[in-house]
């Protein structure tokens, strides 16, 4: 079979139970830039998407997997499923699919897809991720980010948020989201969809690499300028340090204490800049230490870096513990050569992570040993 060397998009679709995940994924695959599209849908308590209009209206590949959570109980049948559907659809030695669209379960961690993605030596090669769209109920959005962590995550990650059910919202309730979602995602566009309609270019390409094979467009794909910290709401202390590293743990959304968190959702979310070219060895002791010690409160990390001793950019990607092997790319965007880090944490402050890079930069190059 010919194969396209290029690794094929995956859109990750996620949101809390009765976002309107469903419904949006109903109305996506029945245009036509979604025609070439697969669709894995994980379906757990939730409406099932509708076959027959898809099988009608549309060429898009179904693939219906029940049997439980897709971000724990049947991740290894996600595996198998993206290693074998480059052969199980193809005709006449042609895959008939150019990009695959994941519909996760209410209560999925979109974290542990992630890592399968950018991690498992059979399906890292083959696939890149996207982006990560997330439906957000505008109604009830802010109760359910009260409630659960799981819906705090989803927002968090998001590279595109879907405000849903505006019909049934008043204008306190909008405005209250809105502010909700300044300090847990800033730079995440946001769209209004009605009854699940919404152009498929707003959620599709949200990656630095575009299936059009244009210019990489990092600056669109960082969006470092919604960072800035006039922005946000004042923020709380850090409540990371190494004396309470662990001892924040949540069970469905609460506290192990029982309070349920209702004015800051510990999320920090900031761009962090180095001036001068990173050497890289630096960055990679300061990467590993940082993912050793706080990488599970470390939601995303995306950036451009200035790597010492090479004349174009390097670009990483990370979620919690893993990041994707850096990708170079062929030039700078701009005339701009910092380094540029944007993080999304949980309880981990920029303080933190400027820190322990000024002390890793501090650190003198250790002598070679000789042997006598």
């Amino acid at each position: 079979m010919t194969e396209d060397p290029l690794p094929i998009p995956v859109t990750l679709l996620t949101g809390f139970l009765g976002s309107g995940k469903t419904t949006v994924l109903n109305h996506l695959v029945q245009q036509p830039e979604l025609a070439d599209a697969l669709v894995i849908i994980n379906e757990f308590g939730e409406m099932a998407l509708d076959h027959l209009l898809v099988a009608h209206s549309t060429e898009s590949l179904v693939v219906e997997m029940s049997s439980g959570c897709l971000c724990c109980t049947i991740r290894g049948d996600l595996v198998q499923t993206l290693r074998d559907i480059t052969w199980r659809f193809s005709r006449n030695g042609e895959r008939q699919f150019r990009r695959v669209l994941i519909e996760t379960t209410g209560l999925a961690d979109p974290a542990p897809i992630l890592h399968t993605l950018m991690t498992h030596p059979q399906i890292a090669a083959r696939y890149r991720l996207d982006g990560i769209v997330a439906t957000i109920d505008l109604a009830t959005g802010t109760n359910t980010l009260d409630q659960h962590v799981e819906a705090i995550k989803q927002a968090a990650m998001a590279d595109v948020l879907l405000l849903t059910k505006a019909d049934l919202a008043t204008d306190e309730q909008r405005a209250a989201l809105a502010h909700r979602l300044d300090g847990i995602n800033p730079a995440a566009p946001r769209w209004t969809v009605r009854n699940g309609a919404l152009a498929p270019g707003k959620v599709l390409d949200l990656g630095v690499f575009s299936t059009a094979g244009k210019v990489p467009d990092v600056e669109r794909w960082l969006k470092e300028e919604a960072y800035a910290e006039s922005r946000f709401r004042p923020r709380a202390p850090d409540r990371y340090s190494p004396a309470s590293h662990g001892r924040h743990r949540y069970t469905h959304g609460q506290r192990e204490h029982g309070d349920v968190n209702r004015h800051d959702d510990h999320i920090r979310a900031f761009c962090f800049t180095v001036d001068e070219p990173i050497a890289e060895d630096t960055l990679a002791t300061w990467l590993d230490v940082l993912m050793a010690f706080v990488g599970s409160n470390i939601l995303r990390v995306k950036g451009i870096l200035n790597i010492e001793g090479q004349d174009a950019p390097l670009v990483i990607h990370g979620v919690q513990h893993i990041f994707h092997p850096p990708v170079p790319l062929p030039a700078w965007p701009g005339e701009d050569r910092r380094s540029r880090l944007v993080f999304i944490t949980r309880d981990v402050g920029r303080e933190l992570i400027e820190a322990t890079f000024r002390a890793f930069r501090q650190v003198p190059p250790q002598p070679e040993e000789h042997a006598a």
